[in-house]
């Protein structure tokens, strides 16, 4: 028998430490796992949301208005985190504690320990999920893909409808290099016979989803505009295409709620890291692919007008590195091009030659070595400060200038 873990933390760096193992996409691995642990696909009524975009800030929309229709025990799984593990399970009341993971991740290790191969950091996760939900008493559970769809391990859930948001190219080394292919990776997540919900679409992905959701006797919801009613609590007209599904969904499953009650759900939702505004008038925004820039620069334009951003700018490999800079030069006053904690950063010199690739001055690039040397000097300038590029730039960010939040956890996926 595995000797106990002494901390949470000691049980965290275990868990890290299946990163080494990279991404596996494949279900057959958590299957086993769940059923070592006896947990069933159907433990809960799950709903689940695959795309490319707006995943956890949908997931956040549905939570939100689940618990408004008086459920209780609405267990949320989202990846990855902004600054701590426990912010990617939790459920209304709060998020799993350390004693609790500790807890957990001691059965895990116990149950994996002989197995070849070993269970994925995010096969682990996952379980640790479910596991903590049944724990809790939670009737539902929002899932959100973590890689994909058709081979993502949240795929082992039955679901009572399926959310897919906005589909665009990314990740392309795992899930293929055109709209087409990528699209039937997320439409993956359709069972046969359960609703799915999506919005708009570019033609080829919607033409995807309406062929499998007809293959599989779904029936296809599609939204055709946005949540028309009071603000929501998330910033940008994209949130509103976000939120707009989410109401979809809950009523796909037979909830019903008053404008005034979706209203007041939807306006109380708070999301890290999504076009936060933060005192000092910082803003805080994972955009990290092209259309995440999209709407990021969209959403700058309605809260700042022609105003431009002093940028602190950090990406990871595998993206589409300069369409996503060519896509922020048309907010970004000076470029604070910073090294962060992530095996996949880009060196902030390799940001600066791209930047210089693409005709800005060098006199608008700096460079620095760590993001809170970044964040002083952006703040130094008098604009608006714009935090983006990754999710993991915008969580270590998040940490030093957040009371509260936590100390940062690096993280890979």
């Amino acid at each position: 028998m595995e000797a106990r873990f002494d901390s949470e933390e000691q049980a965290l760096q275990w868990l890290y430490s299946m990163q080494r193992l990279g991404v596996k996409l494949g279900l057959e691995n958590v299957r086993r796992l769940l059923g070592v642990l006896a947990l069933s696909e159907k433990e809960l009524r799950y709903v689940h949301v695959a795309g490319t975009n707006g995943k956890g800030s949908t997931c956040a929309f549905v939570q939100a208005l689940l618990v408004e229709s008086g459920e209780v025990g609405v267990g949320l799984f989202t990846s990855p985190h902004l600054v701590r593990f426990n912010e990617r399970i939790r459920d209304e009341r709060g998020e799993i504690t350390g004693v609790e993971l500790r807890e957990l991740l001691e059965v895990l290790r116990e149950v994996t320990a002989e197995w070849e191969p070993q269970p994925t950091f995010f096969e682990l996760a996952l379980a640790l999920g479910v596991m903590w939900f049944k724990r809790r008493g939670c009737v539902w559970g929002v899932m959100e893909t973590g890689l994909g769809g058709r081979l993502d391990a949240t795929n082992v859930v039955m679901p009572e409808v399926c959310v897919i948001t906005r589909i665009g190219m990314d990740h392309m080394d795992m899930l293929g290099d055109t709209l087409e292919a990528i699209a039937g990776e997320k439409a993956g997540i359709i069972k046969p016979g359960v609703p799915v919900v999506t919005g708009p679409q570019e033609a080829e992905v919607m033409a995807v989803l309406r062929r499998v959701a007809e293959e599989r006797g779904s029936r296809l919801i599609e939204v055709v505009e946005p949540w028309a009613g009071a603000e929501p609590g998330l910033a940008g007209e994209h949130q509103r295409w976000n939120a707009a599904l989410a109401v979809a969904a809950v009523r796909a499953v037979g909830m019903e709620l008053s404008e005034e009650r979706i209203a007041a759900a939807l306006g109380a939702v708070r999301w890290p890291g999504r076009f936060e505004r933060l005192a000092g008038d910082v803003v805080l925004d994972g955009a990290h692919n092209e259309d995440g820039v999209r709407a990021l620069v969209t959403t700058w334009r309605e809260v700042f007008g022609q105003q431009k951003a002093a940028a602190v700018v950090g990406m990871v490999r595998e993206k589409a590195v300069e369409e996503m800079l060519k896509g922020l030069s048309e907010v970004v006053g000076h470029w604070h091009v910073t090294d962060f904690q992530s095996p996949r950063a880009v060196p902030a010199e390799e940001l600066r030659e791209r930047l210089l690739g693409l005709g800005v001055p060098e006199a608008q690039i700096t460079c620095h070595a760590q993001v809170g040397a970044a964040l002083e000097a952006a703040g130094r300038e008098g604009a608006p400060v714009l935090v983006c590029g990754s999710l993991y730039l915008v969580g270590e960010a998040r940490g030093l200038l957040v009371a509260g939040a936590g100390v940062f956890e690096k993280s890979s996926q």
